[in-house]
């Protein structure tokens, strides 16, 4: 027969273990949900942490991983999540495709300024438990043109759009943001942004002159969603005959792809 006191004590200590797994398996939860598409950290992290508790630092860092998404001269990593890391240079093997699916090191340059990016200095490719091969090799620590700046999110004003004929609610606006979904170009045709309503039923289209490459990056992880929001550089309308027979508004310029 098991003391009273004993079972009862013994019973408060796997009370208190179960407990502490639920919230270990919470947190977790919660830093994957944050982070695991490498969405940015104000979409999770505008401080110099990550939601996994790595410690960044202004100036530079060291961070460990395996290759998830790549594109041009961007990739993430799950292990640094709300984090883009870019190279400025060239790297060996081609872009930064080449490093999908390798467990790499990364020693790069966080600035303040740049909330969610980390400018590599140099990456080495994990080849057994003691070697690394060097692929990479740079001095420069600027962030390339095509970088959308998160702190840069709110000069783009969400358009509204609630009409074809209705240009007022996009010219003269200069940039602004559109929810949607992308439909790929095709036969020579520019891609098109079918922009929804509050209803959820398409308003009109936007005509894809130019998508930077941290956009068409960006559009690649989140490949998942069904609908996004388009940061835009807007440019001329569609003529109004045609834009009634097409529903196409204006032309713009992506240079960014969110979820908010």
């Amino acid at each position: 027969m098991y003391h009273k006191a004993g079972f009862a004590k013994f019973a408060g200590l796997v009370g208190l273990s179960i407990l502490a797994l639920l919230v270990i398996s919470s947190g977790v939860a919660c830093g994957k949900k944050a982070g695991e598409l490498g969405v940015p950290a104000a979409e999770v992290a505008a401080a110099p942490a990550t939601d996994a508790g790595l410690s960044i630092v202004v100036g530079l860092n060291m961070v460990n991983g395996t290759v998830k998404n790549a594109l041009g001269n961007y990739f993430f990593m799950p292990e640094f999540p709300g984090f883009d890391i870019v190279v400025t240079g060239a790297l060996e093997g081609g872009d930064t495709t080449a490093l999908v699916g390798k467990p790499v090191r990364v020693k790069g340059v966080f600035n303040k300024d740049l909330p969610n990016l980390l400018v590599a200095q140099s990456i080495e490719i994990k080849e057994s438990e003691l070697q690394y091969k060097s692929v990479y090799t740079s001095t420069d620590a600027a962030a390339p043109q095509d970088f959308f700046n998160q702190k840069t999110r709110a000069e783009y004003l969400d358009l509204n759009l609630t009409k074809i004929d209705k240009s007022g609610d996009w010219e003269g606006k200069g940039k602004g943001k559109v929810h949607g979904t992308l439909i790929p170009g095709a036969d020579g045709k520019n891609a098109l942004i079918s922009v929804l309503g509050a209803d959820g039923k398409e308003v009109g289209k936007v005509i894809v002159d130019a998508e930077t490459s941290y956009a068409t990056y960006y559009s690649q992880k989140l490949r998942l969603f069904e609908k996004s929001w388009f940061y835009l550089t807007i440019k001329d309308s569609v003529d109004k005959k045609l834009r009634l027979k097409s529903k196409e508004m204006f032309h713009a310029d992506v240079v960014y792809v969110g979820l908010y």
